[in-house]
């Protein structure tokens, strides 16, 4: 057996006691009360005994406390592996998946694990795991996230040029009304839901394939729903029919929600019968229309998504009453939750 190592004089039992009060790592507070029975002037039978180790491995923790203080008692890391993919790498898999696969020449439409490792066995000759590559992307910040919906033929100078020109024309209308008139923004869309309903993510067993329920059935009603962010309210209605007719019916109830004294602005896209000559709009709301074929400037696009996710999705109708049950539910704890309608609706260039 080797000859016993001194302890480093820098340190006593008190303070050590003190480190091992105050540190939050298991193996750390035990090595400490072992050394510090040491420092008091026991056996390094007894410190092992009080470390639950052998004399060996005392006497490697002495060294290890020796050589680095208190910190040398924590364990590090184990390093594992070296990753099979260097910063180059990892710039140009980065790369691959903000530009995302050419159908033409990747054969994919969107990025599978799968995809983008035969594409690093190809470019680079190396294989890599699922699993590891998965690691890899949330190493580089990479997150499976739903995408918000964009229409083909859009222009996005046009929607940003909405963006710029909205506060002026929020201005202008506020200045058109009566002095110290409040203004409300307001956003307004409509959302078909069907016997035949939409599958949503679930969380299930690594390797498994979950199932839901999927009806062929096409009976549907459709919620029109409006919020207004900044004051964390809403107004619905679930109608059978989307038309002039019933988006006058929802206008109404948006007026009613308006606080009293003052003027709402509704900001809604060009469909038909919102855009209609024969609509008739209260008095206290101004409709405001979206540029042309730019859904992701409304909100409500999102409060759908939210609704779908959590509350009618993977479901089966039995009737037409169910589903409008089901829309009256899902919109009744929508607006009961107002800091969920902040979060889900507040945009800079309409709020800032």
């Amino acid at each position: 057996m080797a000859a016993a190592v001194e302890l480093r004089g820098d340190f006593d039992a008190a303070a050590l006691r003190r480190l091992a009060r105050r540190s939050k790592d298991p193996g750390q507070i035990r090595r400490l009360l072992a050394l510090a029975e040491i420092y008091e002037g026991r056996s390094r039978g007894e410190a092992a005994r009080v470390g639950g180790v052998g004399l060996q491995t005392l006497r490697d923790w002495v060294l290890r406390f020796n050589a680095t203080g208190p910190a040398g008692l924590i364990d590090a890391k184990a390093p594992g592996q070296p990753s099979k993919l260097n910063d180059e790498q990892r710039q140009q898999l980065l790369s691959m998946v903000e530009t995302g696969p050419t159908p033409a020449i990747h054969g994919v439409v969107r990025w599978r694990l799968i995809d983008l490792a035969q594409w690093l066995f190809e470019e680079y000759g190396l294989s890599i795991a699922k699993q590891t590559l998965s690691r890899e992307m949330r190493a580089l910040r990479l997150r499976k996230i739903s995408a918000r919906p964009q229409h083909y033929a859009q222009d996005p100078e046009q929607a940003e040029a909405f963006k710029k020109t909205s506060p002026p024309r929020l201005a202008e209308l506020a200045q058109a009304r009566p002095p110290d008139t409040p203004i409300e923004i307001w956003f307004a869309d409509e959302a078909r839901i069907g016997q035949k309903n939409t599958i949503s993510r679930r969380w299930a067993l690594r390797g498994s394939r979950p199932r839901a329920p999927r009806d062929q059935r096409t009976r549907s009603a459709y919620i029109f729903g409006a919020i207004c962010p900044r004051e964390g309210k809403a107004a619905g209605l679930v109608l059978p029919f989307c038309n002039t007719a019933a988006m006058e019916l929802h206008l109404t109830e948006i007026a009613q929600a308006v606080a009293p004294g003052a003027h709402a602005v509704l900001i809604v896209d060009q469909a038909a019968w919102h855009t209609s000559p024969k609509l008739v709009v209260p008095s206290n709301i101004t409709i405001l229309p979206l540029p042309p074929r730019s859904p992701e400037l409304n909100p409500v696009e999102n409060v759908w998504q939210f609704m779908r996710d959590n509350w009618l999705a993977n479901r089966v109708f039995k009737s037409y009453a169910d589903i409008v049950d089901h829309c009256c539910f899902a919109w009744n704890t929508l607006i009961s939750q107002p800091w969920k309608i902040m979060s889900i609706g507040l945009r800079e260039w309409a709020h800032g």
